[in-house]
């Protein structure tokens, strides 16, 4: 920000601190109480799965919570500044499809590999050692990476608004999340995501209000809607329907659109954290848990850009604005300034306050899921099944007969070594001026997702298309990200080959190019190989193999497969979980956009009102959805917890019996 930023760096400090140990203490007491008055016991299965028992309500907010990035907030109110109306609806669709996509394979994991702790358990089951070794590495590189998104983005912003450096932010952040997470395992991770979900529906729900009813620099969608056509006069959008801020016909927003429907998939089905979700679920959970989820999440990133991106545009010329008299610049607006100088400009310093307590909960909640998921996989992948090969093929495991007791003590560690290791790299990240733009990410990640999905939902993929497709579609997007990057630029640089992103502008379109066509052949060439090598030797899986993943803690043996009821029930839900994933998917990217792309309608006055009705209409659905449902669903248990502390209470400490 120009000049001082909105607050002291005493007072991020404070909040920063402050947060962190309220959630460690919060979730710890918490975690203590239920083991008191519910009987929860602190096994291995409970850290790393909830004894697969987390209902509907508590999955949709993990979702939410989880795919809510501090990029969620920030870029998506970026794209709302560049191209108007269009931006927010287009960043909220395409990255709605991915989790409501994911619903079919989260049934088809509870329903094939019910007692599974990991997705590679499933891929050892099916595929062996080297089916296992190849997805173990892009499993955990997924993870490494979008932790680190998370932690250099978070801090940036951080640094932006209070002045705190970036490399104490770094370390700052994941404290309390360690904690935590270490002592109350996926359980915490879950509660936690509730809280913070709710609290970033609060403040959304506060900044529409503010911007639409309260503010006297707007105070109405009409008032913005003439704000936004003098915007469009002053300073039309280059590829707009007339230049207008008000249509969905953006040409660079459709491009945009595109690249964030592509590149999304490889950071929601190769990580762990929501497989992770998939398993703790009880069985009946997971389908309306991924779609009330999905639809919930939805509203964030369309509602907020809609109101925080919008009014940068309208509040510009306003002396209030950081900025005024000039506009934002390239820059500012890179560095995601769009909703902190949107915010200031409307509440002042608590407008501040406020954006700093929204990216706190996106960057902490979601490196939650990071952390269980490194936790997981180093537990029941690395610790008890890693495998050593010799020239002789002789194989031995690290601890594959290892205790419950043993299990959580490798969780435990895995828990505060990955946090510690990220935030050490996110600081270096900082330190050698490298960002997660340099480095190609979602190129890496894409991939695995055909093949991966398929390893669930089709019993002809071999071993071969497995193992092999993954590697020479990495192989093929780098060479065309790389080539078409000389083709067009005559060189190969950080600059050319797309350090930076296609959201900020159409300058940065143009720069984009290698980008968009290496992220589009790591996702789509896999099919080619995968057909071939499939061919070849084609597989006709049944599956027992995945059934017979066993539990393994010291206290719970139960046998999940022999629930015929539960298998039926799943059954059923595979078939409507395509049926409402592929609908809804056609409705967000087909049936609602592109009628309004095709005609080049330009928002009247009414029908931007109405948008912003349903956008709001949308939000309070997702704040009962996430926000009072998952209260409801465990008022029982709430209820019984209250009553056995108060009967302790005034019977002088005697514990109910």
């Amino acid at each position: 920000m120009p000049g001082d930023p909105p607050l002291s760096s005493t007072v991020g400090y404070l909040i920063v601190i402050f947060l962190s140990l309220f959630f460690a203490l919060g979730m710890n007491a918490t975690t203590s109480l239920l083991k008191r008055y519910t009987g929860e016991t602190q096994t291995s299965e409970q850290f790393n799965t909830a004894n697969r028992s987390v209902k509907t309500g508590l999955v949709a907010a993990a979702v939410v919570s989880s795919w809510t990035w501090a990029a969620t907030l920030l870029q998506s109110s970026g794209v709302a500044y560049r191209y108007g109306v269009s931006g927010p609806f287009w960043y909220a669709a395409g990255a709605t499809v991915q989790i409501l996509l994911f619903a079919v394979l989260a049934i088809e994991l509870k329903r094939r590999a019910p007692n599974a702790h990991t997705f590679l358990e499933v891929i050892r089951a099916r595929y062996g050692i080297y089916g296992h070794a190849v997805y173990m590495i892009f499993g955990l590189l997924t993870n490494i990476l979008v932790t680190a998104m998370l932690l250099t983005g978070g801090s940036a912003v951080i640094t932006a608004l209070t002045g705190m450096p970036t490399a104490i932010a770094c370390f700052l952040l994941p404290v309390g999340v360690v904690v935590y997470t270490t002592f109350g395992g996926i359980k915490a991770t879950f509660l936690t995501d509730y809280v913070h979900t709710l609290v970033i529906l609060v403040i959304v729900i506060v900044f529409s209000v503010t911007v639409y009813v309260s503010s006297p620099l707007v105070g109405s969608p009409g008032e913005m809607w003439n704000l936004l056509q003098g915007a469009s006069a002053s300073h039309p959008v280059q590829g707009n329907s007339e230049g207008s801020y008000l249509t969905m016909k953006s040409h660079q927003g459709a491009i945009f659109f595109v690249i964030n429907i592509i590149g999304n998939f490889g950071t929601v089905f190769m990580d762990q954290g929501y497989f992770q979700k998939a398993i703790a679920a009880d069985p009946v959970s997971a389908l309306p848990g991924y779609i009330l989820g999905g639809l919930s999440w939805f509203a964030i990133p369309w509602l907020i850009s809609t109101t925080m991106g919008l009014a940068c545009v309208a509040l510009e010329s306003n002396p209030k604005f950081p900025t005024s008299p000039n506009r934002m610049s390239v820059q500012q607006v890179n560095s995601g300034l769009v909703l902190p100088y949107a915010a200031v400009t409307l509440l002042g310093s608590g407008g501040a306050v406020a954006t700093l307590l929204l990216v706190f909960m996106a960057v902490t909640s979601a490196m939650s899921a990071e952390l269980i998921a490194v936790s997981s996989i180093f537990t029941y992948d690395i610790y008890r099944y890693l495998y050593f090969t010799s020239i002789l093929m002789i194989i031995c495991y690290i601890n594959p007969k290892a205790t419950g007791k043993e299990l959580i003590m490798a969780s435990h560690t895995a828990v505060v070594a990955f946090g510690v290791l990220m935030a050490g790299l996110s600081t270096a990240l900082y330190y050698v001026n490298v960002t997660l733009r340099h480095l190609f990410t979602k190129t890496i990640l894409m991939p695995q997702v055909l093949p991966a999905a398929l390893t669930l939902l089709w019993k002809r993929q071999s071993l071969l298309a497995a193992v092999l497709s993954p590697p020479l579609g990495l192989l093929c997007a780098l060479c065309t990200w790389l080539g078409v990057t000389k083709q067009k630029y005559g060189e190969i640089s950080i600059e050319t080959s797309g350090q930076k992103q296609v959201c900020l502008g159409p300058e940065v379109l143009t720069s984009s190019g290698p980008m968009i066509a290496g992220n589009a052949v790591a996702l789509l060439s896999p099919i080619m190989f995968i057909a071939v090598l499939t061919l070849i030797k084609p597989d006709n899986y049944d599956f027992e193999s995945m059934r017979r993943i066993s539990l393994v803690d010291d206290v719970d043996k139960r046998d999940m497969m022999a629930d015929a009821t539960t298998g039926a029930a799943l059954a059923r839900a595979s078939q409507i979980a395509k049926i409402i994933s592929i609908a809804l998917t056609l409705i967000l990217i087909v049936i609602w956009p592109l009628p309004l792309y095709a005609t080049g309608y330009v928002f009247s006055k009414g029908f931007f009102s109405a948008w912003i009705v349903v956008g709001n209409a949308w939000i309070i659905f997702s704040l009962f959805a996430v926000g009072l449902f998952p209260v409801w669903q465990g008022r029982n248990a709430i209820m019984t917890m209250i009553k056995s502390m108060y009967w302790e209470a005034i019977h002088r400490g005697e514990t109910v019996k």
